[in-house]
C-alpha cells in the first residue's frame, strides 16, 4: 500500500508564471540601465522602464513566492476543467474589448473608449453578471476621468462625435 504523503508534488502554473515575470522585468530593468535614469525630479528617458521592470519583477517575487505544490498524478486531474476544450472567451473578449477602445477613442472620445473596453473585457469572465460588468465600467470611467483628463490632462476628450 503506497503512503499518500509520499507523492510527488509539482509546482503549478503560478510558479512559473512568476518566474518569468521577475525574468521579464529584471531584463527591462537591465536594459533601462542603458538610458539616463534622471532623479524622481527630472527623470531620464530609462527611469519609467526602469520602475516598471522592476514592479514586474517584485509582482513575480511575490507571484511566486505565494504559489502553492500541487499533487501530481491522479489528484491533479481533478483540480481545473471539466473539459478538454479550451476556453477562448476571456481571451476573445479583451482581444474585441482592445479593438473597441481604439475606434471608439478615434472617434466618440475617453469615455465611450473605456466604456468599451472595461464593460467588453469584463464579460470575458463567465463569473461576472452584466450588472457587475456595469458596476466595473461606472467606476473606471470616473478613475478614466480623474487620471487621464484631469490629472494628466491627456490630449483627449471626453466626448467627441463623428471624425
Amino acid at each position: 500500500m503506497s503512503d499518500p504523503s509520499n507523492k510527488k508534488k509539482t509546482w503549478n502554473k503560478d510558479y512559473y508564471g512568476g518566474a518569468l515575470l521577475v525574468i521579464v522585468g529584471a531584463s527591462a530593468a537591465y536594459a533601462a540601465n542603458s538610458y539616463n535614469l534622471g532623479t524622481l525630479a527630472h527623470m531620464g528617458p530609462g527611469y519609467f522602464p526602469f520602475a516598471i521592470g522592476v514592479l514586474i519583477a517584485i509582482c513575480g517575487v511575490l507571484l511566486a513566492a505565494t504559489a502553492k505544490k500541487k499533487p501530481s498524478g491522479g489528484e491533479a486531474a481533478l483540480v481545473g476543467h471539466q473539459h478538454d476544450i479550451p476556453d477562448f472567451r476571456g481571451a476573445s473578449c479583451i482581444i474585441l474589448g482592445t479593438i473597441l477602445f481604439y475606434f471608439a477613442g478615434e472617434y466618440f472620445g475617453l469615455l465611450p473608449a473605456t466604456f468599451c473596453i472595461v464593460f467588453v473585457s469584463a464579460l470575458g469572465d463567465r463569473s461576472n453578471s452584466v450588472f457587475q460588468a456595469l458596476i466595473l465600467t461606472a467606476g473606471m470611467m470616473i478613475v478614466a476621468v480623474v487620471i487621464f483628463w484631469w490629472a494628466l490632462q491627456v490630449q483627449m476628450p471626453l466626448f467627441k462625435w463623428g471624425i
